[in-house]
């Protein structure tokens, strides 16, 4: 498992790089910026793009870096100090130039590539329209091959579409005669093409975010994005990237918040102390970092399995969309998964940090009221939370039924075992009962999955609310074996005692987060069984939910001491 103790010296020196950036370029224009200011952040993107922040994840034959996915994450994290101008770098390293890199042809990645990773050129995303936002397939932009095949003709709308209003390259999702969902490549001065009037929002304000709109607009044939009819495969497995790296961007943010609180909480005095002195405000803090170490191992692992899928994609290959759309969906679970923990984990930070600066935290003044406003499009961004849990189980019992998951078989034998189990024995290692909890916790998952598959089987899938719980306990689940993996592996790598935060963070965040599956699994168990059957069902449960609790108040004060003194993140 990839975790931020594995980085290396030139993993390190990158983060720095855009630490620097940000602290150099970004901030003391920060207020340009937040006005919308499309001359200064062009010009601001093309010197990010000058010292490598663009190219991290382009090819070095096409003028970029070719940098692993750790790499890139962690441009992906420092930037955020930078706000909505992080947004604009994201939506266009991200979903705009991963379709050519991943999906491409040798000719588009050669002709637009190297702009791109320069910043030469400012790329964004077009999936979404006035009539269609989660249904992306129901999407009614046209597409017209002309008589003698050497264009298309688009016609349609694209709403809410990051940097629209100084993008050079849109990557434009349409459907060839009304049904082959399909990808071009629209350039700004193509004939037709037009941009409508910033959209007004809530937070993101120096993002731009407009309306594109495309009348009769001849797009040359060999500007279709790998084959007619597969543009699902490249809107969802760029999608999935998008959902991974917003995450990322979540623990930036995260971090930031904790930072300004801590150093806030200090600061501020009530009754004649400083507040960080109080154990509520302690608190806060202890439960904003634990949150923040489960999603930064989270991200990290991911970003690590993302490494190993795509090593053996061959980017020159003529199979390249496929070997590629296959690598990123082999991890599309997760990539939801790290998206709707990652959102609210932010979401529950910057709340908390709000509440920390009381009254000021309501004030423009202070940095966490931005971070307040912008954190709340990230649960609609890259598919809403909502969506995001119904995919999760969803793609996991289609796996099972396609048989490339043996989950009804392990649910058949895991029967058996329920029945028989004795109490758990005691335990004695360090957190040697939180991973027995956490397997414990994988067959609850189990137990309850496979009831729901046999009740409502085919239509399960209409079952949004028992899907919804299935999902949150496979985000559980995720979170919890992340940490404890990271947590081993710096007790491997330092003795016991130099390990005693991240060891009190997983242990908090383990025992709270299986006393909430408990309640999720009774709440499931109750909506597909009554009567003696329930009865029976919930004895199994409470000899699975077995445990010894743990002092998480304690653990907190320790944790909360360490973030104040330290007026950070840490771990």
């Amino acid at each position: 498992m990839t975790t931020p103790e594995d980085f290396t010296e030139e993993q390190r020196m990158i983060a720095e790089t855009t630490e620097d950036f940000v602290a150099e370029e970004i901030l003391p224009r920060d207020e340009e910026i937040e006005k919308l200011d499309y001359e200064l952040t062009v010009k601001l993107l093309r010197k990010a793009g000058e010292v490598g922040l663009l190219s991290a994840e382009v090819p070095e034959e096409y003028g970029g870096m070719g940098l692993d996915k750790v790499s890139a994450t962690l441009i992906n994290e420092r930037l955020t100090k930078a706000s909505s101008f992080a947004l604009s770098v994201g939506a266009h390293v991200g979903i705009g130039t991963l379709p050519i890199v991943y999906f491409g042809s040798e000719a588009q990645k050669a002709k637009y590539l190297p702009l791109l990773a320069a910043g030469e050129k400012i790329a964004a995303y077009c999936l979404t329209e006035p009539s269609s936002g989660s249904d992306a397939l129901g999407a009614k932009t046209t597409a017209v091959l002309s008589e003698d095949g050497s264009h298309y003709v688009l016609n349609g709308t694209k709403q809410f579409i990051t940097n629209a209003g100084f993008a050079h390259i849109f990557i434009v999702y349409a459907k060839v005669d009304g049904k082959d969902f399909s990808t071009f490549i629209v350039e700004r001065d193509m004939e037709g093409v037009s941009v409508g009037p910033e959209e007004k929002k809530m937070g993101i304000k120096g993002s731009s975010t407009c309306p594109l709109i495309l009348e009769e607009v001849k797009v040359p044939a060999e500007n279709l994005l790998w084959e007619a009819g597969k543009g699902h495969l490249i809107a969802f497995n760029i999608l999935n990237i998008g959902r991974f790296k917003l995450a990322a961007g979540c623990v930036g943010a995260a971090k930031d918040t904790i930072q300004y609180s801590a150093k806030y909480a200090n600061e501020r005095s009530q009754f004649g102390r400083p507040i960080s002195s109080f154990p509520l405000v302690g608190k806060k803090l202890a439960e904003m970092n634990i949150r923040t170490f489960v999603l930064e191992s989270m991200v990290y692992r991911t970003a690590g399995l993302f490494d190993v899928g795509l090593a053996e994609a061959d980017h020159q290959s003529a199979a390249a969309g496929y070997q590629s759309a296959k690598a990123i969906a082999e991890y599309q679970l997760e990539c939801s998964i790290n998206k709707v923990f990652g959102s609210e984990a932010l979401d529950f930070v910057a709340d908390e940090g709000v509440q920390i600066h009381g009254g000021y935290g309501y004030i423009q003044e202070y940095p966490i009221e931005r971070i307040y406003r912008d954190a709340r499009i990230n649960r609609i961004f890259e598919g809403t939370n909502e969506i995001n849990r119904l995919l999760i189980p969803g793609t996991l019992i289609k796996r099972a039924m396609k048989g490339e998951l043996p989950l009804m078989q392990k649910a058949m034998a895991l029967q058996s075992e329920l029945l028989g189990m004795v109490p758990p024995p005691s335990f004695e290692g360090v957190l040697d009962q939180e991973a027995h909890m956490l397997a414990m916790a994988k067959k609850i998952f189990l137990m309850t999955g496979a009831g729901a598959v046999q009740k409502y089987q085919t239509k399960l899938e209409q079952e949004q609310e028992i899907l919804a719980l299935l999902a949150d306990m496979m985000i559980a689940i995720y979170a919890m074996e992340s940490a404890l993996l990271r947590t081993y592996k710096i007790i491997d790598r330092t003795d016991t005692g130099k390990a005693e935060l991240p060891i009190a963070m997983t242990t908090v965040f383990v025992h709270e987060q299986f006393a909430q599956l408990e309640i999720w699994a009774k709440e499931l168990l109750a909506a597909l069984e009554s009567g003696d059957l329930l009865r029976t069902q919930l004895s199994v449960l409470k000899k699975l939910t077995r445990r010894t609790l743990a002092n998480t108040l304690s653990l907190k004060r320790k944790i909360a001491a360490k973030v104040i003194d330290a007026e950070k993140y840490v771990v």
